[in-house]
């Protein structure tokens, strides 16, 4: 079984929270392990090659240690199982990286599918799902957003693009600041997403991992003092957590849908009983949930991605 990531240079990721690290060090008890970074493959006429270089994960408690091989040169047709896993923006770079690695084979099992991911917005996506999400407005006119904040008083604004609680501002309706923060988030023609606040984000936020059309974790994760965002990056911490039956119909509702794209493994952000973002470039959060729950939920990832190439190479066969 070969395994090839797309990941950000290693050197980049967090040894003590890196999902994609966790996922690489159970692959590497299955076969061999590889990977590659943005513009490290090219098309030559219909064939995919990679520059990647072998890598050997371990896991030491919170800590992670990586071992790099020389580089080789990978065609496509020699993989078993390719995970998508670079962190966003999504740019104009990111799209072309889709379109290209559209030309994968189709024995190859990838978590995501690139073509699922080309027309997948994590913030805007969410909005085909009215009865689930707060009340939302994604706009570029200052007069709309002063509108939104004069009906809801405290609002949310966000950038489209953000990742890790980056660009992410609560504005209420006399913050002397409100035209300053949406003219900044609006810069170069941006598009904005205004969000109505929810009471409950003072207690946090529910992050649920989706492995095909299944809950594989959940974990409440509460903003750092001192600051509203939830999120780890932003110095958020986890606590356990219990699922509802709200919880619950979110999921069901939303994995109906992207499990058909060929999202196999997503992230979903739940405040309240409202959904507020599906994650689908690189879900995060599972070293968290390993700690806190005694489990190795990346062994379950791997066995999924496993199935899944076996499945695929029944109905399509290496070619």
């Amino acid at each position: 079984m070969k395994f090839l990531f797309l990941i950000d240079p290693p050197s980049s990721l967090h040894p003590e929270k890196d999902t994609s690290l966790a996922l690489m060090a159970a692959a590497k008890e299955r076969g061999e392990v590889y990977y590659t970074t943005w513009g490290g493959f090219h098309l030559e006429n219909s064939e995919i090659y990679f520059a990647a270089q072998k890598i050997t994960v371990n896991l030491d408690g919170k800590k992670a240690v990586f071992v790099l091989g020389e580089k080789e040169l990978l065609c496509a047709q020699e993989l078993d199982v390719f995970f998508i896993r670079t962190d966003p923006p999504f740019d104009l770079n990111y799209l072309v990286h889709c379109w290209l690695l559209d030309y994968l084979p189709p024995h190859v099992a990838v978590i995501n599918e690139p073509r699922a991911l080309s027309l997948f917005n994590e913030k805007i996506f969410a909005l085909r799902f009215r009865s689930l999400i707060p009340d939302t407005v994604i706009t570029k006119d200052k007069k709309i957003f002063q509108n939104f904040l004069d009906k809801h008083k405290t609002i949310v604004a966000k950038s489209i693009h953000g990742f890790g609680g980056s660009q992410v501002f609560l504005v209420h309706h006399r913050d002397l600041n409100r035209h300053v923060i949406f003219e900044t988030l609006a810069q170069k023609g941006e598009y904005v997403l205004l969000q109505e606040y929810i009471p409950q984000a003072s207690e946090g936020d529910k992050r649920i991992l989706i492995l095909g059309q299944r809950i594989l974790g959940c974990i409440l994760r509460v903003h750092a003092e001192g600051d509203h965002r939830n999120n780890f990056a932003a110095g958020g911490k986890a606590f356990p957590c219990e699922l509802t039956k709200r919880d619950q119909e979110i999921v069901d509702q939303v994995s109906q849908v992207i499990f058909p794209m060929g999202i196999h493994f997503a992230g979903l952000d739940i405040l309240g009983s409202y959904l507020t973002e599906i994650n689908v470039t690189s879900p995060t959060c599972l070293r968290e949930m390993n700690l806190l729950y005694g489990v190795s939920l990346e062994k379950e990832v791997i066995d999924y991605a496993i199935k899944l190439s076996q499945d695929r190479k029944r109905q399509y066969g290496p070619l």
